[in-house]
């Protein structure tokens, strides 16, 4: 099946409104799944969501989007910073990839100032908290021309 958007969210998302929360907020990843869908409802889009610990399950579903979504959203989470794999998995796929984070990485420790899978996105957004997925379909829309 044809999709619009496969949504990726990366490690330790799923202890979203518990983990940090002065940092990530108090959002769970069930609600910020429903803001997507939301959000993907208004502008017409059809999106699969998933969460994924492992690098190698992030880069397998890279792989499957390649071939049933228009577009990824993805967050790498603590891959953002130095999975090689994942960023030549987005590298490899020839659809558009919106990178996103819920806080302003360049704003934090050093280290999460360097996005290697940054550099092979289309865009990336962050710093809205769950919104920054909802900003991304927006960008996705406009790639593709809704």
């Amino acid at each position: 099946m044809q999709i619009d958007v496969a949504v990726i969210h990366g490690p330790n998302l799923n202890l979203l409104g518990t983990r940090e929360p002065g940092v990530y907020g108090s959002q769970t990843l069930a609600e910020i799944d429903t803001q997507i869908m939301s959000g993907a409802r208004e502008l017409g889009l059809a999106v699969t969501i998933a969460q994924y610990s492992g690098e190698g399950e992030i880069v397998d579903a890279i792989h499957a989007a390649a071939h049933n979504a228009r577009a990824i959203v993805i967050n790498p989470a603590a891959y953002t910073h130095y999975s090689v794999a994942v960023r030549d998995a987005i590298a490899a796929v020839a659809i558009p990839t919106i990178e996103v984070h819920l806080s302003n990485t360049a704003a934090r420790e050093e280290f999460r100032s360097i996005g290697i899978t940054s550099a092979v996105a289309r865009g990336t957004i962050g710093g809205f908290g769950g919104y920054s997925y909802v900003l991304a379909l927006y960008a996705v829309a406009q790639l593709l021309g809704r």
